[in-house]
């Protein structure tokens, strides 16, 4: 059986959590700002992966207006108690400065699908949480340490019990693990094999110094010694390798009794080292040894292939996809932060209608419908429907990374009311957010009808085409550096402060608080092969 290539959830898709239940295997990954919250992934082989279900899908659940770029959802933790799922997740309100203002909660259910309970909030002392259900019965609570008074105000591993009963953590809690000289110790998970606690953990930072750091106690509370290895799967000494930022892992079992670890990692592209797909989610086999440690087998740097359970029909990857609003919006699709969507968009006229609301790059109430970016090269396409008065409503295409960084191609108006076709984008100014000027030379347009809107990817290069109804698509505007929709250039100072990738999708903005809706009769996302990208043997 030929191996796989590398990453299994290609696009943004970090801090995966994996679990087995019976035949049956399941991935969730953070989604930060993008609602509903939590993507999760369901496989039979460890191959061949679906996206099934985003669990946080109610505003009782989780609420991110306001919150940050990068901020809301990060790093869940999926588990069975043998009865029910748990999910485990933050959501970070504020991330920069000495302060992380978050929320770590605590829901479950019966079946993965739903329905899911109202949230329990655990703690707030940190990020990264995960529940550990001990052979005991008991379930215990870990997350990140955080401390303001330091820098980095990473402090190390915390454990506290949680009681289902009453609903909250209970008893002591201690700081079980301060890490290695890498620092920046997070993402933790808990296991028990041979009478050994086994802490997994992220450390380093999530940029070129990420790794999965391993280490193990006879008893739960600690001392933990480490790994002899320390760090059991990192790619920071080895700047050439394909798969790069390697860390933030997780462990699961087969049925046959193999090993594999999960985890993040990034294709970095340009000679800036930009990574456009963001975060995504890797697959490496590993073994336990006779000294009942867990290796990474030709590790510690991740392999691009890999040897798992079953095969992969690449043409999938490859298919152009094709959606219409017939039967509501595509699983594929998301929006930003808010859990009232009715707010932004509605497909109840069978096309997807947005309806005006704040500035592309607002973080409270902006009508944005995007898909991941899942390759290095490709086209989409759209038709929009729409009629502006003035220059403060607009509407169109976007390629997009947060509010400091994207593209946008609007059909939009004159102070005099006649309809034009401008492109606008960032400067990737962080954190002041400015629109970059001169803007290219507005495109006239008819008083009304429809719009088809363009764009093109190819590596690093990004081109918008439009046409008018009955004509054909011709470019509009230069050739912009698509690799600014990258982590490295996502409107953080440092490489490892973005968290996201960049998506395509449609927009509309009316920041005269009308709420004028645009209309978009389909959408077209078609992958193009590129180098990057292949996933030939």
């Amino acid at each position: 059986m030929p191996p796989i290539r590398n990453p299994i959830l290609p696009g943004f898709n970090p801090d995966p959590s994996i679990l087995r239940v019976g035949d049956d295997y399941y991935i969730a990954t953070s989604t930060f700002e993008w609602f509903p919250g939590v993507q999760i992934h369901h496989s039979k082989d460890l191959a061949n992966w679906d996206l099934i279900t985003r669990p946080l899908t109610r505003k009782s659940q989780l609420d991110m207006r306001g919150n940050p770029d990068s901020g809301g959802i990060w790093a869940p933790c999926l588990t069975h108690d043998g009865d029910k799922f748990w999910l485990v997740y933050t959501d970070v309100k504020r991330k920069d400065g000495s302060f992380n203002d978050l929320y770590n909660y605590i829901i479950s259910a019966h079946a993965i699908e739903g329905p899911w309970s109202d949230p329990i909030h655990a703690n707030s002392s940190g990020i990264d949480p995960s529940l550990f259900h001990d052979d005991s019965g008991r379930k215990w609570f870990v997350n990140q340490l955080w401390d303001h008074r330091c820098r980095p105000s990473f402090v190390g591993i915390v454990l506290q019990e949680f009681d289902p009963s009453s609903g909250k953590l209970v008893g002591p809690r201690k700081n079980i693990f301060t890490g290695t000289e890498l620092r920046i110790t997070e993402g933790p998970h808990l296991y028990k094999r041979n009478g050994w606690y086994y802490l997994l953990t992220a450390e380093g930072g999530t940029a070129y110094q990420h790794s999965c750091t391993l280490a193990r106690s006879r008893d739960i509370w600690g001392p933990y010694e480490l790994h002899p290895d320390k760090h059991i799967l990192s790619a920071r000494d080895a700047p050439f390798a394909a798969l790069q930022r390697a860390g933030h892992g997780d462990i699961v079992d087969t049925p046959e009794g193999k090993t594999y670890l999960v985890h993040l990692t990034s294709r970095p592209t340009t000679q800036n080292r930009r990574s456009v797909l963001g975060r995504e989610t890797a697959i490496q086999e590993a073994y336990w040894a006779e000294d009942d440690w867990l290796y990474v087998k030709n590790g510690p740097v991740p392999s691009l292939y890999v040897d798992v359970p079953g095969t992969r029909d690449e043409s999938v990857y490859w298919a152009e996809q094709r959606y219409t609003f017939e039967n509501g919006l595509h699983k594929d699709f998301q929006w930003l932060r808010t859990p009232e969507p009715e707010r932004i968009f509605s497909t109840s006229e069978k096309v997807l209608t947005l309806f005006g609301r704040e500035s592309i790059g607002s973080w409270f109430e902006q009508a944005l419908v995007a898909r991941r970016q899942t390759h290095f090269s490709y086209d989409s396409e759209t038709t929009v429907d729409f009629s502006p008065t003035d220059e403060r409503q607009f509407a169109g295409l976007t390629a997009y990374y947060s509010r400091f960084n994207f593209f946008y191609l609007t059909v939009t108006a004159h102070s005099d009311g006649k309809r034009q076709l401008l492109i606008m984008r960032s400067e990737a100014s962080w954190p002041v957010g400015n629109l970059a000027t001169p803007f290219n030379e507005p495109i006239q347009l008819p008083e009304s009808g429809k719009v088809r809107l363009a764009l093109s990817i190819r590596g690093p290069a990004l081109q918008f085409f439009y046409a008018l109804e009955g004509e054909v698509l011709k470019k509009v505007g230069p050739v912009f550096d698509a690799s600014l929709l990258s982590d490295e250039c996502g409107g953080h100072k440092a490489a490892d402060g973005s968290f996201t990738g960049a998506f395509v999708g449609m927009a509309c903005s009316d920041v005269n608080g009308t709420a004028t809706p645009a209309n978009f009769d389909y959408f077209i996302y078609r992958p193009v092969e590129d180098e990057s990208d292949r996933y030939d043997i």
